[in-house]
């Protein structure tokens, strides 16, 4: 699609986002002077770096160096293409894009995506319509009724039915042309092992449609209507739909968890569903996988710097399971988590069936943090004697050494130190010993011994003013005609901020709109780099851009005057590896042009 959208249809693309706007739905942003900050959805960071400048249409992160458009942060927060991202942001903005024929093979490429998010939305109306109507979904009507879900919360989360029988959906599917081939890779369809032809990947199950935050069907949920194993099936992963990014309900519950700064985390599909059927809207699902680094970060972009998730088990012995497994998850990603573990035989569903959202939410309330859970739980389990005590530590030191905030693996000392009546010293020797031998395994889990923190972007090439002109010449364009006048791009060493500058001099917009399709590393670099540029504050003014035009254009001429020899040799001396290379590559530039001079003129060359 991209390869024949023009380019300045593209930029009108982005002129008419606001890229605030945009972020802003999956990213917690507070206003700072002209722009806004947050947490950046990239990298975790307990302090926010993250940038999103209104008026210059990017975003920067200070952090991990990420930065772009809007184009760009679609497709690395959404995973979309460049092509996927453009079409999104036409359909939002009203903008119609131009319609080209297209080869059968880019017709295929382009839009599988699209043909499987149709597929899947197909299925779902054929589903619902199932369960609402046919007579063979009475059996899954009878059981949604018997656990009290109403029909507003089953239409609201578009729950069908997928009856009896191998191949209703595939002769759906044949009836309406649609090719098997895709079904299958689309998850709903399998093929036969012996013979040919393919079979219904979901048999007499309740159906739980999967979609993203964008209300896209991505993926199915299947539940038995007894105790038939495996109780729930599940899509496979395809094009569409990643379990480690998915949440259940996040379509649903986004807006309150944004509103709240609180997302309470289930397990299950009907979890889910009774949580919103009493009211509490920022409740979403796992997917029947472990909660993952990525699943956090998005989480953390709906609740902010200060929110909070609860994660909501069934039992004690399954949320201490459960806490251990999500300590190092949520400790990396510095999003405050704490544990609400329910009676033994009550889930979400049954505990608020039995006594009511009130008393869920005020269970909520007194929920514990995942470390204090866990010491207490440990103790609970160990007792207080001598040798318990040795066991609590042995069970959470592990934990403990995941904290990467050094305040809050302190105050955790302090708390098992109490509780045990262990000295702080020996607890704290204990995970140091720990985090040594988690250290050399790369798939150790603790970061004791060395708390990752919010790294600095990889700075590009480029002696400090060369950097300054070239954000002068972003951030101030009325100072343009004067660089054009004392050719100050053509001065520049650094290739890439060369490249910045040369594109802004040519009208500064192929990198920032159609530049954002990632074409390589040297592509990726300029981008991120004219996106810190960008954003660096600096109040320029006239008289301060000729001062720092002039101070660059005395220094080169200072260089050139001195021989490029003495210039290498002096480069060795000071062991300024950086110039030394600039320098080499200067000497073969000149070796280049003399060659081609001598060329041009008649000259022979000269044997090298």
């Amino acid at each position: 699609m991209a390869s024949f959208i023009p380019e300045e249809k593209i930029v009108e693309i982005r002129e008419a986002c606001n890229i605030v706007e945009v972020v802003g739905e999956t990213v917690v942003l507070k206003k700072a002077g002209k722009n806004y900050l947050g947490l950046c959805p990239f990298h975790a960071e307990k302090t926010p770096s993250f940038t999103v400048s209104p008026d210059k249409q990017m975003f920067y992160c200070f952090g991990c160096g990420e930065g772009g458009n809007v184009f760009t942060f679609l497709m690395k927060q959404q995973a979309m293409t460049f092509p996927e991202a453009v079409k999104y942001l036409a359909d939002r903005t009203g903008i119609a894009l131009p319609e080209r024929r297209q080869t059968p093979e880019q017709k295929r490429r382009l839009s599988e995506k699209e043909a499987i998010l149709e597929l899947n939305e197909l299925t779902m109306g054929l589903y619902q319509k199932t369960l609402r109507q046919d007579p063979k979904g009475q059996p899954a009507r009878d059981y949604l009724a018997k656990r009290r879900f109403q029909k507003d919360i089953i239409d609201h989360f578009y729950i069908g039915f997928a009856p009896a029988g191998w191949d209703n959906l595939t002769r759906y599917f044949q009836r309406r042309g649609v090719p098997l081939e895709l079904a299958e890779r689309a998850g709903l369809v399998t093929r036969r092992k012996q013979g040919q032809g393919y079979y219904d990947r979901f048999r007499e199950r309740i159906i739980f449609p999967i979609r993203d935050n964008r209300g896209r069907v991505i993926a199915f949920g299947g539940r038995v209507l007894d105790d038939a194993l495996p109780k729930y099936l599940n899509s496979p992963e395809t094009d569409v739909y990643r379990k480690s990014r998915s949440l259940y309900g996040l379509d649903k519950a986004q807006a309150r968890c944004r509103a709240t700064e609180l997302v309470y985390i289930v397990e299950g599909y009907f979890d889910v569903m009774a949580l919103h059927q009493n009211g509490i809207h920022n409740a979403v699902g796992t997917l029947g996988t472990a909660l993952t680094t990525d699943h956090a970060r998005l989480l953390r972009g709906y609740i902010g710097q200060s929110g909070q998730a609860i994660l909501v088990f069934d039992s004690d012995e399954a949320g201490i399971k459960a806490a251990h497994r999500s300590i190092d998850i949520f400790a990396q990603e510095f999003v405050e988590a704490r544990i609400l573990v329910l009676p033994t035989g009550h889930d979400p569903d049954t505990y608020m069936m039995t006594y009511g959202p009130e008393a869920f939410q005020e269970k909520a309330r007194d929920a514990k943090g995942i470390m204090p859970f866990l010491i207490d739980a440990a103790i609970e389990r160990h007792g207080d004697s001598m040798e318990g005590r040795i066991k609590v530590l042995g069970d959470v030191a592990e934990s403990m050494a995941a904290f990467q905030d050094p305040v809050a693996r302190s105050v955790y000392i302090k708390y098992l130190a109490e509780k045990v009546d262990i000295d702080e010293t020996a607890i704290l020797d204990r995970i140091r010993q720990v985090s040594a031998k988690a250290r050399p395994n790369t798939g150790g889990r603790s970061t004791f011994s060395a708390p990752q923190t919010s790294s600095p972007g990889k700075r590009s090439g480029g002696s400090k003013i060369e950097r300054q002109l070239i954000a002068m010449m972003l951030q101030f364009p009325d100072i343009l005609p004067e660089v054009r006048k004392e050719n100050i791009v053509g001065l520049i060493d650094d290739p890439h901020l060369k490249a910045i500058g040369q594109d802004i001099i040519n009208g500064g917009e192929s990198l920032t709109a159609s530049g954002a399709r990632p074409e390589g590393h040297e592509r990726e670099a300029i981008r991120r780099l004219r996106a810190q540029l960008s954003l660096i504050e600096e109040a320029w003014n006239y008289k301060g851009c000729h001062s720092l035009i002039h101070q660059f254009v005395l220094t080169k001429k200072r260089r050139e005057a001195v021989p490029l020899e003495e210039q290498i040799r002096e480069a060795e001396r000071s062991h300024d590896e950086k110039r030394w290379l600039q320098l080499l590559e200067e000497k073969q530039r000149r070796v280049k042009r003399d060659r081609e001079h001598r060329c041009k003129t008649g000259f022979p060359n000269e044997v090298d």
